[in-house]
C-alpha cells in the first residue's frame, strides 16, 4: 500500500456540523454518525485531532450584536464549545476510541486542561485528541484555534469539514452561479476574501506551511475518501 500523504491531522467542526437537520442544540444522531467517521479513519492508524465550535448553542459575536459585552459573549461560545466536545467524546469511546478533551479553559471536573505536551503525548499513545474552549480568549474564533492546535501539535493537514463540498466563490446553497475550486493559494482566499476561514487563520496556517482541505462533513465516507485522496475537496496551499 502507498504510505498515506497525511499521518497526523486535525479536523475543525464547526458547531451547526452538530445539530444536523434542526435550527440548533444537539443531534445525537447525528454526532454518533461524524463520531463514526472519525472513528474510520482512526482505526486505519491516522492520529486525529479535533477542534470543534459551539455555534449550534451560543455564537459569541451573534450575542454581541444582540448587545451583550463581546468579551462575554464569547466567553459564552468557549463554553459551548466544551458542551460539543463532550458530546462527541461520548460518542467516540461508545464506539470504541480512546478519547481526551483538552480546554484552553481549565475545568478539571469535565476535562483535562490544554498542556501542548501532553496532548501530543495522547496523540502518540493512539487517543483521539479533542480541543474544546477554542484558544481561551475572546475575540478569536475557533477557526484561529483549528490552525494554532494543527502547528503547535505538528499536524500534516488541517481538514475543514463544512456544510457543502469545498471552496466556493460564494454560497452555493443561494448562489447557482457560485464557482467551486478544486485549488487554490492560500494569497487567493486571502485575496478574494473568500469565507472559509477567518484571515488569521489563512494566515497561520500559511507560515506554518499547512495544507488546508475542505470537504463535505454531511457527505458519508467524505473523511476517508479525503485521506485517501478520493472523492471531492478543495486544497488550499503554497502556489
Amino acid at each position: 500500500m502507498a504510505k498515506p500523504r497525511y499521518r497526523r491531522v486535525l479536523l475543525k467542526l464547526s458547531g451547526e456540523a452538530m445539530m444536523g437537520s434542526g435550527p440548533s442544540g444537539i443531534d445525537y444522531p447525528e454526532v454518533t454518525r461524524i463520531a463514526n467517521e472519525i472513528r474510520g479513519v482512526h482505526a486505519k492508524g491516522f492520529e486525529v485531532c479535533i477542534v470543534i465550535g459551539g455555534g449550534n448553542l451560543v455564537r459569541g459575536a451573534a450575542a454581541a450584536k444582540s448587545g451583550m459585552e463581546r468579551a462575554s459573549a464569547d466567553y459564552m461560545g468557549m463554553l459551548a464549545t466544551v458542551i460539543n466536545a463532550l458530546a462527541l467524546q461520548n460518542s467516540l469511546e461508545q464506539l470504541g476510541s480512546p478519547t481526551r478533551v483538552l480546554s484552553a479553559i481549565p475545568m478539571a471536573s469535565v476535562c483535562e486542561p490544554y498542556i501542548r505536551r501532553r496532548a501530543l503525548r495522547h496523540l502518540e499513545k493512539g487517543r483521539v485528541v479533542i480541543f474544546a474552549a477554542g484558544t481561551g480568549n475572546p475575540f478569536f474564533t475557533t477557526d484561529s484555534a483549528a490552525a494554532l492546535r494543527a502547528a503547535e501539535m505538528n499536524c500534516d493537514a488541517l481538514l475543514k469539514g463544512t456544510q457543502v463540498d469545498g471552496v466556493y466563490s460564494a454560497d452555493p446553497r443561494t448562489d447557482k452561479k457560485a464557482k467551486r475550486y478544486d485549488r487554490l493559494s492560500y494569497m487567493d482566499v486571502l485575496s478574494q476574501d473568500l469565507k472559509v476561514m477567518d484571515a488569521s487563520a489563512v494566515s497561520l496556517a500559511r507560515e506554518n506551511k499547512i495544507p488546508i482541505l475542505v470537504f463535505s462533513i454531511h457527505e458519508s465516507g467524505a473523511l476517508a475518501n479525503v485521506l485517501a485522496g478520493k472523492g471531492t475537496w478543495t486544497t488550499i496551499t503554497e502556489e
